[in-house]
């Protein structure tokens, strides 16, 4: 049976008037166990969750922000496929944007010891794994397209 996650990749952008695209930055949090990957809020969905209940929940404990704080951009799914510890394990992404640009992020260090806010190749270097590459790529263009 496979692992099963559910996360949001969170994003924020400057609210003025025809902001440059280049502008847009994801959140990334390290762990503070193993190797130190930095990786978007998501963890294991828990009995009885839902995929869309886990990712508030993990993002909520991992970086502090609550539901009210995120936007949940409309039509970007992604879904990861990978093997985890010699298991097989799905991550599903959104894309969420913080309402405030400013927002305080509040890590539980028991999780993680640091965050970055970064532009997408910063993140794209961070996030070192080619399938979570992809994904903030995919975002991004999709950001990109439907901007109005």
């Amino acid at each position: 049976m496979s692992l099963r996650a559910c996360g949001f990749i969170i994003f924020r952008r400057p609210r003025i008037p025809k902001v440059d695209n280049s502008a847009i930055e994801f959140l990334l949090l390290q762990t503070s166990y193993g190797t130190h990957h930095w990786t978007p809020p998501k963890g294991h969905v828990d009995p009885g969750e839902n995929d869309l209940q886990t990712a508030f929940r993990e993002t909520q404990e991992e970086s502090g922000l609550d539901s009210s704080q995120l936007n949940i951009i409309e039509g970007f799914k992604s879904e990861l496929n990978y093997v985890a510890n010699s298991k097989p394990k799905t991550v599903i992404y959104w894309l969420a944007e913080v309402k405030d640009y400013n927002v305080e992020i509040k890590l539980n260090p028991g999780e993680h010891q640091a965050y970055r806010w970064l532009n997408l190749e910063e993140a794209c270097n961070l996030a070192q794994f080619k399938d979570m590459v992809k994904t903030l790529r995919e975002g991004h263009q999709f950001l990109c397209s439907n901007t109005s």
